[in-house]
């Protein structure tokens, strides 16, 4: 559940309004919350799934681009596990999209959660990255949560003019030019770029409302393919069921699926 002070919205894919830019939640009287993705990434990488988020803007903070200041403090407070089978959304067959040169999949994967991505653009600093995460806290903390939104400088002035991007700095988005990384600090990692790719997409497929068990395979995707995909298996309930497993400690507090899923008797039921 992510909150404003005035109002409250299910994270939950049937509460998604625009996908352009970033992923905002609402309901029916509008827009509520925009940008929610790198928090829900940190909940979704750091295995948390029971939780209330109040925020008392229209957006959730950029921070620093990143997740890596919402891992921080999950690490800080500690995560309480409780005494309840936990569930998870088990994708039994492959729900794929395609369009213009665009690939989004999610597929069964018998270990976890694993996101594939890659990207492809036409700059001499990204070009074509790959990059595949088997999600775990330890993974998300340590490959992905540092890893920042970006932009290209010659988008600025376009994105500025349409309402966007307004708060955009160097502070908060790794920001290239026709030649270089503009930000004095430089990358984080050296394929920054699409690592950042599968932190969003970890956050937008945490609005499935379950965990997933399943491999998600991204082609030159964004927050609008995640969302299609996503959409296109929980409309098919023949692609997945709800399973349970016991939460078990791992590391520092953090849940993680105890082997033995059993299905429950009941369909494919994320209420």
């Amino acid at each position: 559940m992510v909150g404003r002070v005035d109002c409250a919205v299910e994270a939950h894919i049937h509460s998604v309004t625009a996908t352009e830019l970033a992923t905002v939640l609402g309901d029916r009287s509008g827009p509520l919350v925009s940008t929610v993705e790198h928090v829900l990434a940190a909940l979704r990488g750091m295995s948390v799934d029971n939780a209330l988020i109040e925020v008392d803007g229209p957006e959730a903070p950029i921070l620093d681009g990143s997740a890596a200041d919402f891992v921080a403090a999950i690490d800080q407070v500690g995560i309480e596990t409780l005494d309840a089978p936990r569930r998870f959304i088990k994708i039994l067959k492959p729900v794929r999209i395609a369009r213009d040169g665009l690939v989004g999949e999610l597929a069964p994967w018998a270990r976890g959660f694993r996101v594939e991505a890659e990207i492809n653009f036409d700059h001499p600093l990204i070009g074509r990255q790959m990059r595949v995460l088997d999600v775990d806290p330890d993974s998300f903390r340590r490959e992905v949560a540092r890893a920042r939104t970006f932009g290209f400088m010659k988008d600025v002035s376009r994105l500025w003019s349409a309402g966007y991007a307004l708060g955009a700095s160097l502070d908060n988005t790794l920001v290239v030019s026709e030649d270089r990384v503009l930000n004095a600090d430089g990358l984080r990692y050296p394929d920054e770029f699409v690592r950042h790719k599968i932190l969003d997409a970890i956050g937008d497929l945490a609005l499935a409302g379950l965990p997933l068990l399943g491999m998600y395979r991204s082609v030159r995707g964004g927050h609008r393919l995640n969302h299609e995909v996503l959409s296109a298996l929980l409309a098919d309930s023949s692609a997945w069921t709800v399973v349970e497993g016991d939460a078990v400690p791992r590391g520092r507090g953090h849940a993680e699926v105890a082997t033995g899923l059993v299905a429950p008797a009941y369909g494919p039921d994320v209420s």
